[in-house]
């Protein structure tokens, strides 16, 4: 663990924590869209993959501008996360109420990021780093659509999940 004396180190450690996070999905997002019953639901899953992995090149272009590696850390947050989508996966549910549990742990997913990517653009702001705020400032945005996504899906799949 590095000694964070600044908040140029606090927003590093905190770019190279949300870098874990999207590399991480990338390898979970796959999993959900298959465990995914509903179309709408595994085509978003899908989707959401494709935008995960720009989001991760974006981030690793910053840490170029930055003259920095990426790698280095783990964040805790996303592999717990990911562990419980992992256990819904497997649980023995009707489809719907699958599909269901599957939004319930993206959308957790997508209100973290949305948390860290809107306190790393704040902290580009300070550090003026106009860029560098720009960039995360796009994938937030992308991260709170693909949430209310999920939120739109969860309409009819929590009806059917009534039954």
């Amino acid at each position: 663990m590095t000694t964070l004396k600044t908040l140029k180190d606090l927003y590093v450690e905190q770019l190279r924590d949300l870098y874990s996070a999207e590399t991480q999905l990338l390898a979970a997002l796959p999993k959900m869209a298959a465990a995914a019953t509903d179309l709408q639901l595994q085509t978003g899953f899908e989707r959401h993959l494709d935008q995960t992995r720009v989001q991760a090149q974006r981030l690793e272009g910053l840490f170029k501008e930055l003259n920095l590696d990426p790698g280095g850390h783990t964040c805790k947050a996303m592999q717990g996360l990911i562990a419980e989508g992992a256990e819904m996966i497997k649980e023995d549910a009707v489809p719907a109420v699958k599909d269901a549990s599957l939004i319930a742990c993206a959308q957790r997913v997508e209100h973290y990021e949305i948390a860290v990517y809107g306190t790393v653009v704040r902290y580009a702001e300070v550090l003026q780093l106009p860029h560098h705020a720009e960039v995360l400032r796009t994938s937030e945005q992308e991260e709170k659509d693909a949430d209310l996504t999920l939120t739109a899906a969860a309409t009819p799949i929590n009806q059917a999940a009534l039954a």
